[in-house]
C-alpha cells in the first residue's frame, strides 16, 4: 500500500530520525554504481534486539538527472520505507499510482511489493533516497531486478 507523504507537521521528527540513522553510517562506504544514472551506498545494517530473527537496513540511493532504478522486487520478509533526502522521486508500488514525492517526504512498500517505477523526476537536478528495510535477518537479498 502507498501511503501519502508526510504531513509537514511530522517532518522535524522524521528528519531527527534522519540525523540519528546517518550517525550509524557504515564509515567509508563507497558508492557503488549499479544502473547507469542511479548509485547505492550502503548506510548501516543492525539486528533488533526486541525483535528476534530481524534486521533494520539502510541504503542511500543517489540519482543523477534523469537517473532511475531498474524495475524490482523487495524480499517477502522486507517492509520498506523510502524517505526523499533531496530532489524528486517519481515512484510506483505495484499497481499504485505513479506519484512524485520532494525531499521530506516518504511511502512504504509492504513486504514482497513490486517496485515498478524509482527515478528521478527531474532532468536537471540530481535526487537522493533513504531506502530503509526491516526484514528477515537471513535473507542477503533484499531487492532483485526484473530481467
Amino acid at each position: 500500500m502507498l501511503l501519502n507523504s508526510t504531513p509537514k507537521l511530522e517532518r522535524p521528527k522524521i528528519l531527527a530520525l534522519t540525523a540519528m540513522l546517518a550517525a550509524l553510517a557504515v564509515p567509508g562506504a563507497a558508492l557503488a554504481q549499479t544502473a547507469p544514472g542511479h548509485a547505492i551506498s550502503p548506510a548501516f545494517r543492525e539486528a533488533i534486539p526486541n525483535i528476534p530473527g530481524k534486521s533494520i537496513t539502510a541504503i542511500v540511493v543517489s540519482y543523477a538527472p534523469g537517473g532511475k532504478s531498474p524495475s524490482h522486487r523487495h524480499a517477502r520478509s522486507a517492509f520498506v520505507v523510502g524517505y526523499v533526502l533531496s530532489g524528486a522521486i517519481r515512484s510506483q508500488v505495484d499497481d499504485g499510482p505513479v506519484q512524485v514525492f520532494h525531499a521530506g517526504e516518504r511511502w512504504t512498500e509492504q513486504p514482497g511489493a513490486h517496485h515498478r517505477i524509482s527515478e528521478n523526476a527531474s532532468t536537471t537536478e540530481s535526487a537522493k533516497l533513504l531506502a530503509i528495510f526491516v526484514a528477515d535477518t537471513n535473507d542477503s537479498e533484499l531487492t532483485t531486478n526484473d530481467d
